[in-house]
């Protein structure tokens, strides 16, 4: 972007926490309307979410969630599978395929891609890639130390959107990459 869209201006920055995941830096900043202030950013490498989506020879179609505790909320949710390898230059379906077999088991013998995101851009500065996956196959799973608990399911479009409403689905990244999917889905059949 050229300074001309920007309205913050970096004067400085220090890195404040690293981990294998992510770093924590504060940048001392400077507003167009000429205020100092602090801005802390989350960094995190690239990383993907993949929509699973099975169809029947009826016409029904599945989603493949999976389930896990999230720390930071204390609670289990389902999701659509999703993650990084913290790496910054890694192809964005090598990626997408590895999580989805990794999480899930399933192979796709199509992926889409449906586009990027950022993710929570307010406080973190970390890019989703969306993808589409289907013509599934089932294979093992090898999820990481952190996916111990992870549990996978297998819902139908209609429970996944029901869900969302409810609460039962709650990460914000499965609900836009299913928004950004119903999106490119209308965009194919003009």
């Amino acid at each position: 972007m050229d300074d001309a869209g920007r309205s913050i201006k970096k004067l400085s920055t220090r890195e404040v926490y690293r981990n294998k995941w992510m770093s924590l830096r504060e940048d001392a900043i400077l507003r167009s309307n000429g205020e100092q202030g602090i801005y802390a950013v989350m960094d995190k490498e690239p990383a993907a979410i993949i929509i699973p989506l099975e169809r029947t020879a009826s016409g029904e179609e599945f989603l493949h969630l999976v389930e896990q505790y999230r720390y930071t909320v204390d609670g289990r949710f389902m999701e659509f599978p999703q993650g990084g390898w913290e790496l910054a230059d890694i192809d964005p379906e090598e990626l997408a395929r590895g999580e989805l077999a990794e999480e899930t088991g399933l192979r796709a013998s199509r992926m889409t891609k449906l586009g990027s995101l950022w993710i929570a851009y307010g406080a973190m500065h970390q890019i989703h890639h969306v993808f589409l996956a289907e013509e599934l196959m089932p294979g093992e799973t090898d999820p990481d130390s952190e996916e111990h608990d992870l549990t996978l399911h297998r819902v139908s479009v209609v429970d996944f959107e029901q869900m969302l409403l409810d609460g039962r689905v709650m990460d914000n990244c499965s609900a836009a990459a299913w928004g950004l999917y119903l999106v490119w889905k209308r965009q194919q059949k003009n």
